[in-house]
C-alpha cells in the first residue's frame, strides 16, 4: 500500500514538473485575421483580431477564424506535450505504455 502511495507521490511531482515546463513552452498561430498565442498547457495568452473582421457583418466569418485558429494552437501544444513527456521517459515511467506481460 505504501508503495503504491509513493507512485502516487511520484507521479503527481512528475505530473507537476510537465506542466511547468509546459507553462514556459508557447505557441503562435494566426488563421483569417486571427491570431492566438497560447502557453504549452493550453491556456490562451493573447488573441489578436484582424479590424476588418470586427464588422458586425462577418460574425461569423469571426467565430470560424477564432475556432480554427484555436484548434491548430491546441494540436501544436499536444505536440510539444508529447515531446516533453517523451523527453521525460515517456508514459511507460507511468506504468501506462510498453508491452504488456
Amino acid at each position: 500500500m505504501f508503495n503504491k502511495l509513493k507512485q502516487f507521490k511520484n507521479l503527481r511531482a512528475q505530473a507537476k514538473t510537465l506542466q511547468n515546463a509546459l507553462k514556459e513552452e508557447t505557441v503562435e498561430v494566426e488563421k483569417h485575421g486571427v491570431k492566438i498565442v497560447m502557453d504549452g498547457n493550453q491556456e490562451i495568452i493573447s488573441i489578436d483580431v484582424s479590424t476588418d473582421l470586427l464588422n458586425p457583418e462577418k460574425k461569423q466569418k469571426l467565430e470560424s477564424a477564432i475556432k480554427d485558429a484555436n484548434t491548430s494552437a491546441i494540436e501544436k501544444t499536444k505536440r510539444i506535450m508529447a515531446q516533453k513527456m517523451q523527453s521525460m521517459g515517456g508514459l511507460e515511467q507511468f506504468g501506462l505504455g510498453g508491452k504488456k506481460e
